[in-house]
């Protein structure tokens, strides 16, 4: 996002997906969990263009299943309930019950069409829902949720995250304002294809069905698709984006004089949640952000930055602060592409360590310097062509190891 762009953004302070016009949001404690939220609700106060992408993962869990019945139904969405501490996946034909029953409990509960509520679910795979405290929990709900309480929402969601991903932008168009909020959970299991994680994204903006589910592509392609934490993708991952149309501008598209303005805000939302996710890697102590120009096709520049990025190799050395760049062309020599080894540059930080493929004279020290910082940047520049990209993605830890063992526990 160039400069003028971004300065045509304004990011609200404690924003989160009840900040748009006409939605509210919660979270609750119902029992899945120890202690810890596990319930939260999206609502809106009408119905929503609504469009989402999901995990390539086989084992599509049943809520995904049920989602995807209802937007296939119509592009219309009302409400989203999520549960964590159980992802009621590899579950079976009660699992796809269950679904059911949490998204009818909520249509009931809040007078909507059982085909308005999307159901999402998070946590521990091949267990059955405690539905008789899920069910008394969505009863709870109307008397938690508020266009204030969105945060308690991205708190509900979490498993193995460390803090609340949530923001909100104000945007200009057509003199109106428009408001776009975004809240993610992501930890680890986190190797998108087409989707990652669980992320929710909504917005006051009036706009065409096609335009969201198009828009919601693309920049899922640039943002959360270009995250690694550990290589997996989940059975449960999905990303939800709802409009409501309620700030009253002229429905959005490709052809609107304004559009791009949109599409930047939108990126902006996305491109933040996608980052938190990678900096909250599991057991991570820095965010690790790959650069890679001079590609000769977008896809190249793609997969050889996330093949660094998500290099259990690399991350180790990231980790240790060792500037061993001899990990970083293995990453690329396997990305399946030709390079020319000739022409490659490496820089860790603000250190060039390889030019032309040739090392550079530098300071271990420094580079070691550069590496114990909690944002990495490393650029590689392959002179081979005109395209760029970006991933992002974290150290490897001894702590990612205990979290795994014990995940269960």
């Amino acid at each position: 996002m160039n400069q003028l762009k971004q300065e045509k953004i304004r990011v609200i302070p404690n924003g989160s997906v009840s900040s748009p016009k006409g939605f509210q949001a919660g979270g609750i404690h119902c029992g899945i969990r120890k202690k810890k939220k596990d319930l939260g609700l999206i609502i809106s106060a009408v119905p929503a263009v609504s469009a989402a992408v999901y995990t390539l993962n086989i084992f599509q869990a049943a809520p995904i299943q049920v989602t995807k019945e209802s937007l296939a139904d119509s592009p219309y969405l009302q409400a989203v309930i999520v549960n964590s501490g159980n992802a009621n996946a590899y579950t079976g034909e009660q699992g796809l019950l269950d679904a059911y029953e949490m998204r009818d409990t909520v249509a009931k509960t809040f007078d909507l069409s059982p085909m308005n509520v999307a159901v999402s679910s998070t946590g521990v795979i091949g267990e059955r829902l405690p539905m008789e405290r899920i069910v008394e929990g969505i009863a709870k709900l109307p008397d938690s949720i508020s266009s204030e309480n969105g945060l308690a929402f991205g708190e509900a969601i979490l498993t193995t995250d460390t803090f609340v991903k949530s923001l909100a932008i104000e945007i200009g168009i057509e003199g109106k304002k428009i408001t776009i909020g975004g809240t993610a959970k992501g930890s680890g299991m986190i190797h998108p294809n087409m989707a990652t994680m669980l992320a929710f994204i909504t917005t006051d903006a009036n706009i065409h069905p096609e335009a969201l589910q198009k828009i919601l592509r693309d920049v899922t392609d640039q943002t959360f698709n270009m995250i690694t934490v550990d290589g997996d993708t989940s059975t449960n991952d999905m990303v939800l984006a709802m409009a409501n149309g309620l700030a009253g501008n002229t429905p959005l598209n490709e052809n609107h004089p304004e559009w791009e303005v949109f599409y930047q805000g939108f990126t902006y939302i996305a491109q933040q949640l996608a980052k938190w996710i990678a900096k909250d890697g599991e057991g991570a102590t820095k965010l690790v952000s790959v650069k890679v120009d001079g590609a000769s096709s977008l896809m190249m520049a793609k997969t050889i930055a996330k093949k660094i990025v998500g290099s259990n190799l690399v991350k180790a050395a990231l980790y240790g602060a060792d500037g061993n760049w001899g990990r970083i062309i293995v990453a690329i020599g396997n990305s399946g592409y030709p390079v020319d080894p000739h022409t490659i540059d490496i820089t860790l930080g603000p250190i060039m360590v390889l030019k032309n493929g040739q090392k550079q004279r530098y300071e271990e020290e420094e580079v070691t310097e550069a590496l114990s910082q909690s944002e990495v940047e490393i650029q590689v520049d392959l002179h081979l062509g005109e395209y760029s990209a970006e991933a992002w993605g974290c150290d490897l830890t001894y702590e990612y190891v205990r979290i795994n063992a014990t995940y269960r526990t």
